[in-house]
């Protein structure tokens, strides 16, 4: 009888994770009827509890108070006004704590609700209370279960690709060196159509390139997230120096086999060294306030020889933000290659793409950086093509 292959790289990914963040979408903790299913909810804080025996540090980013409200009001069919919708939600979520925290309370632990916008992680004071908020609930052995605030998250819960699978690699990327574990109703990542008999799961990526966006097919399921989102959610955590595992919530045992180091779902493995706390809280917290458009050029001196971005690969640029402002680089694909801060407002921009360095004086008057965005404040997130090797790695 053979045995299950389990990886060393996996086996110490685990051990070196002092935090782990697991997200949990609504077709893992949801049952038959569309409301919670609380024998695997169970089952879940039972494998937990197994992680906090070898002293890791969880955080649950959970979602499912919607399809748990809408249970307890007896409705089969989503409702598709806003003001409802935050009514289930908020109902739901109530439902949804009170089970996490029965069973939880049966390994001596309590589940803590922590309910968060996108402005909470924009503003540096808000997201350092977050923080400090959730190394408290660690010190106190309580099992933070973090979700979006569906009563005031409107997009959220209006848009097809959800949100939770960002908002567990925002959670990831506020500490250092997280493993962040994104349980669906997916096996993992395929190297070709899922439905396909011949499609194998990738095993290992190691860097998110245009080849392996390449392989998402976006389908809806139960929840309103997709495989899109949780790549996006790898592609983050993965720049700021994570690690993160995609897997099936539904596999029996799912967590402790993560945790043994069995080849389950898809790792995606970190693409450095960690980034700092800070650099990592202004680029993957705070809301890009626009865009800058470079060209090929630009974008290869960005992503294949870590430079700074100059005026003169710049295109164009969009929106209205100001020195100092987070702002995205987009090549001319329409992908995001790089995040970072910029040295100039966008109506300087605007006059001085294309110029080199020593042009910019002549038209503002001033030059006050040579660089449009230094590679000290930026982080690249594209990548280049990478092979697939026989071993159906990436």
């Amino acid at each position: 009888m053979g045995t299950t292959p389990r990886s060393l790289v996996r086996q110490e990914i685990i051990n070196s994770a002092e935090t782990i963040v697991i997200k949990v979408g609504t077709s893992v903790v949801a049952g038959e009827n569309g409301g919670l299913d609380e024998d695997r909810i169970a089952k879940l804080a039972e494998e937990i509890h197994a992680f906090h025996g070898l002293g890791k540090r969880v955080a649950l980013v959970s979602s499912g108070a919607v399809g748990a409200g809408m249970r307890q009001l007896g409705w089969e069919q989503r409702p598709v006004d806003v003001a409802q919708l935050q009514a289930i939600a908020a109902i739901g979520q109530a439902r949804l704590v009170e089970t996490y925290e029965r069973v939880f309370r049966r390994h001596g632990r309590h589940a803590a609700q922590v309910l968060l916008i996108a402005a909470d992680l924009d503003q540096r004071e808000r997201y350092l209370n977050f923080r400090n908020t959730i190394n408290a609930l660690f010190h106190m052995q309580a099992v933070p279960v973090i979700n979006e605030n569906d009563t005031v998250a409107v997009d959220e819960l209006m848009a097809t690709f959800g949100d939770n699978d960002h908002l567990a690699a925002q959670v990831a990327n506020a500490f250092r060196g997280t493993l962040l574990i994104i349980l669906s109703d997916v096996e993992g990542l395929y190297d070709g159509d899922p439905d396909a008999a011949d499609s194998q799961i990738v095993s290992t990526v190691e860097s998110v390139s245009r080849e392996i966006e390449d392989l998402v097919v976006s389908k809806r399921g139960t929840g309103i997230g997709g495989m899109g989102s949780k790549l996006e959610a790898a592609r983050q955590v993965t720049a700021a120096g994570g690690n993160v595992i995609v897997a099936s919530g539904r596999q029996p045992d799912v967590l402790n086999q993560i945790l043994a180091g069995v080849e389950i779902g898809t790792l995606f493995l970190a693409k450095g060294k960690i980034v700092p706390s800070l650099k990592r809280w202004r680029v993957f917290s705070v809301q890009p306030r626009g865009r800058i458009l470079i060209d090929d050029g630009a974008r290869h001196a960005l992503v294949g020889q870590g430079r700074s971005l100059l005026a003169v690969g710049i295109v164009d640029s969009v929106g209205d933000f100001d020195k100092g402002d987070v702002v995205s680089v987009v090549g001319p694909d329409g992908s995001e290659v790089a995040r970072g801060l910029t040295n100039y407002e966008s109506t300087e921009l605007v006059r001085i793409r294309g110029l080199h360095s020593d042009q910019i004086s002549s038209v503002l008057g001033h030059r006050p950086y040579q660089e449009v965005m230094h590679r000290d404040n930026l982080i690249v997130l594209a990548e280049s093509q990478t092979p697939t090797d026989k071993n159906g790695n990436l």
